[in-house]
């Protein structure tokens, strides 16, 4: 039991490697056998975890297993009286236990307090990147915990953050964490009204902005927003980060460099109960309208620990970049907390990936040696597009893990991230999890594989997923169907939804009862589990079962095809029908080029999956973690008004879809 100290506080020491950081070769860490990909013998040798027998071993008392890695992995101040108790729907891990997360993240890294914790890289090329070292962010969290508790927040409060990707951000959750405070970040591309809504559901008492940030070169108001929500709410203080030099005035704003300048250096940390909620963060559900996740304080940071470490073979001296925003799940566990917990270096950026050019985030990992890059599958497709000449430019030696996050991801592209960023040398750690899940929890782990294009791999360890039909019966072997968590439920999962238990209920046990309703389908291929997409994503066309990825895999194999999003649409005979919304790379759209899509379609797949009709668009409406949204694309087809168009991060595709659509298919049609 690692019981915390506060003076003399130790990270796990479980690293099987020294100092192979420096000047690391351009070692392979996979080879090719029988049509798939594993781990070679140097991966094998660094691995944190090699032994393919975990799974069996994990599977024989999965809540034992979690105990054991509780105990391993975080430091308690006091160890739990029962390691899960379920009363569904709810359950809870390390019931009676108490631990403080600010200190697993930063206080029990300091006997190096000279290691790099963060680097930032600001998106203006003449700005200098910042790094804070595990002593600095110490400093930092608790001079700024001391801001939050000398403006009235305390134990059990929420706090709204509303920040691009700056350190600010990082400075801002940790010090709530150290507080016991309940931080909702909510992404800085959301409207007034989107931030307004959470502020309400939440009754936040602080929001913590910025005055902008810089996208694609210029800089974007980000203070006229947050001013506009905070009118009328619970609201009481708007603390504000400099980022491009706006003049803030007013008796509710304080600047956040300056209030930190002033406070004490020095903040004593809130024990806290193991089933205390530490963060929401609001997800979309079906209707548009967002479901305010609660997220605990062991449960979620054991699994975001053990996952970090071994989804990704993240060692102490590795540097990772997650490149999600923070306002998404995998900014929080991935690109934030993560990578501390285990006491790596994380590296974020604040901007586009294309500024000034297609060679930016590639010269990023040249620079600063990243060796775990985590990315979703619509950035990849982006780079598909661009010279390839912007990546040979650069050394990517650095790189170890490659991974892929926020849908699934085409053969195509898993081929061309494979050979052409990871040098044909790097898995792809394909990780399927949610909001709700709190962290990956189905994958390939690097030490073990395969690594299989399209396939996401196993149940992470201690955890079971299982495919069943609609009445949560098993489908047969090599059959599509729902995917399903088992009891003992993933330590990280959601404990509910904020001020909604019917929405809880509802959404995630009302289909299946004892078993966790992911709203994904999938099937399993050589006892591994491919993810088909989202279950309403699931198109029933002519009594047919038919995932839309398998359309967008077939479509995607074109060359001419950058982007691509099937969903479907209702028909009187067929019940529904397959439409294809493409983006091309430099081609221009033409009727014979859709028939030969949909010949390649009918080739690869069959008839039954035929696209009905293709529309070719120049951008697909999307969140900023990558996530198509579909549920727009079905709303526009059918006349409907769209919902969520708040959370999308380039709303004026929707529009110029639309119209698109009007054109090709008349309203009386729809």
């Amino acid at each position: 039991m690692k019981k915390h100290n506060h003076q003399q506080a130790k990270r796990p020491t479980t690293d099987k490697r020294s100092n192979h950081q420096a000047k690391r070769p351009a070692v392979s860490y996979i080879i090719k056998r029988n049509g798939a990909y594993w781990p070679s013998k140097e991966m094998k040798k660094i691995a944190n975890i090699s032994d393919p027998k975990i799974y069996e071993k994990a599977a024989k008392d999965p809540i034992k297993f979690w105990g054991k890695l509780a105990e391993e992995g975080i430091s308690w101040e006091k160890k739990w009286d029962k390691t899960y108790v379920e009363k569904l729907p709810y359950f809870e891990w390390f019931k009676g236990g108490k631990l403080n997360f600010c200190i697993n993240c930063v206080d029990r890294h300091l006997d190096q307090p000279n290691k790099t914790a963060l680097i930032w890289i600001p998106e203006p090329i003449n700005e200098k990147p910042i790094k804070i070292t595990y002593g600095e962010l110490h400093n930092k969290v608790s001079k700024f915990a001391n801001v939050l508790k000398q403006n009235g927040i305390e134990k059990g409060d929420v706090v709204s953050i509303y920040l691009p990707m700056v350190p600010q951000a990082l400075i801002a959750m940790l010090a709530c964490t150290r507080i016991g405070a309940i931080h909702s970040v909510v992404f800085s591309a959301f409207s007034a009204d989107a931030l307004k809504t959470r502020i309400i559901d939440g009754k936040a008492k602080i929001l913590i902005t910025s005055d902008g940030y810089y996208r694609k070169g210029k800089p974007e108001d980000l203070l006229k927003k947050a001013k506009k929500a905070a009118k009328r709410t619970t609201v009481k203080k708007i603390i504000v980060v400099s980022r491009i030099g706006k003049k803030v005035r007013g008796r509710k704003f304080l600047n956040f460099d300056e209030e930190l300048e002033k406070a004490d250096d020095y903040c004593e940390p809130e024990m806290m109960k193991s089933e205390d909620t530490m963060f929401l963060l609001y997800t979309s559900g079906t209707t548009g309208k967002p479901k305010g996740v609660i997220h605990d304080t062991g449960g979620y940071a054991t699994q975001a620990y053990w996952t970090c470490k071994w989804n990704f073979d993240l060692h102490p001296e590795d540097v990772m970049w997650c490149t999600a925003d923070i306002g998404w799940i995998t900014g929080h566990t991935y690109a934030m907390y993560g990578p501390l917990l285990t006491g790596a270096t994380t590296l974020i950026y604040e901007g586009g990936p294309t500024f000034p050019n297609p060679g930016r985030w590639w010269k990023i990992i040249q620079d600063y040696k990243v060796n775990v890059f985590y990315t979703a599958p619509t950035a990849i497709r982006l780079f598909m597009k661009e010279n390839p000449s912007w990546i040979k430019k650069h050394d990517l030696s650095s790189l170890k893990i490659l991974g892929s996050v926020g849908e699934p991801i085409d053969k195509k592209s898993w081929m061309w991230y494979l050979e052409k960023i990871g040098g044909s040398r790097c898995p792809i750690i394909d990780t399927w999890w949610q909001t709700e899940t709190g962290g990956t929890v189905i994958n390939t782990l690097p030490g073990i594989g395969p690594f299989v294009p399209t396939i996401s791999g196993k149940s992470f360890p201690g955890t079971e997923h299982v495919i069943v039909n609609e009445k949560g019966n098993p489908v047969k072997k090599g059959e599509s169907g729902f995917l399903a968590q088992k009891s003992p439920f993933a330590p990280g999962m959601l404990h509910g939804v904020h001020n909604n238990h019917k929405k809880y209920v509802d959404t995630y046990w009302k289909k299946f009862k004892t078993m966790y309703d992911t709203s994904d389908g999938a099937h399993i291929e050589n006892n591994l589990i491919r993810i088909t997409g989202r279950t309403d994503d699931v198109m029933k066309v002519a009594g047919h079962r038919l995932a839309t990825a398998e359309v967008e895999n077939a479509i995607h194999d074109n060359k001419k095809v950058g982007d691509c999003a099937v969903v479907p649409m209702p028909d009187k005979m067929k019940g529904q029908v397959p439409i294809a919304f493409v983006v091309l790379k430099k081609s221009k759209p033409s009727e014979k080029l859709e028939k030969k899509l949909i010949k390649y379609v009918d080739k690869k797949i069959g008839p039954t999956a035929r696209p009905k009709k293709i529309f070719f668009v120049d951008d697909l409406p999307k969140t900023r973690s990558g996530k198509i949204m579909r549920r727009i694309l079905r709303a526009l087809l059918i006349n409907e008004k769209p919902e969520g168009l708040s959370t999308l991060i380039n709303p004026d595709s929707v529009e110029k879809i639309k119209t698109i659509i009007n054109q090709k298919i008349p309203t009386s049609n729809k």
